[in-house]
């Protein structure tokens, strides 16, 4: 089963390398990871997404709630939340496929943010499946290079992750 783990943690050299350390030395692939400091500088917020039983997850929170540098962990896909992953994909945008491409970046709600003679760049935000649905659309010959930026979930409601 799929599960987003957001926690904060001590914004610290070495801080990133435990945490990913943790999942390696027991065997747990990370699918997403997403890093970025919070509105106290002193901490960051991770958001993991990662697979796993019930019991897997429960042995992986419990482990990162033992590291040092990590102040707090929550599941946050055990309730109501919001996911969203920012993506940009460079195609190939000469002749027909110009309009095409633009007629798909306008179903999808996406923007072209650059312009060359012989590509756009898209900029598309959205869940995981919204953005691989984007890549479905498109004829895989143009897409000449995708960039994502993982996961990044807050709790819906007065779910809130704070000291």
């Amino acid at each position: 089963m799929r599960h987003v783990i957001s926690l904060l943690i001590e914004n610290e050299s070495g801080a990133l390398s435990r945490v990913s350390g943790l999942f390696s030395a027991r065997g747990y692939n990370i699918e997403s990871l997403t890093v970025a400091p919070t509105e106290d500088l002193s901490m960051s917020r991770m958001t993991i997404v990662t697979t796993g039983s019930d019991d897997i997850i429960e042995q992986i929170t419990k482990q990162l709630n033992k590291l040092v540098e990590v102040v707090k962990v929550v599941d946050i896909s055990e309730a109501a939340h919001i996911e969203r992953e920012l993506m940009l994909v460079k195609v190939r945008a000469t002749g027909k496929d110009r309009e095409e491409i633009k007629r798909t970046a306008d179903i999808f709600r996406a923007h072209i943010i650059d312009v060359t003679d012989a590509s756009y760049v898209v900029e598309l935000t959205g869940n995981q499946g919204k953005l691989d649905a984007f890549i479905g659309a498109i004829d895989p010959a143009l897409i000449l290079e995708t960039v994502r930026s993982g996961v990044c979930g807050i709790g819906r409601g007065d779910r809130v992750l704070k000291v």
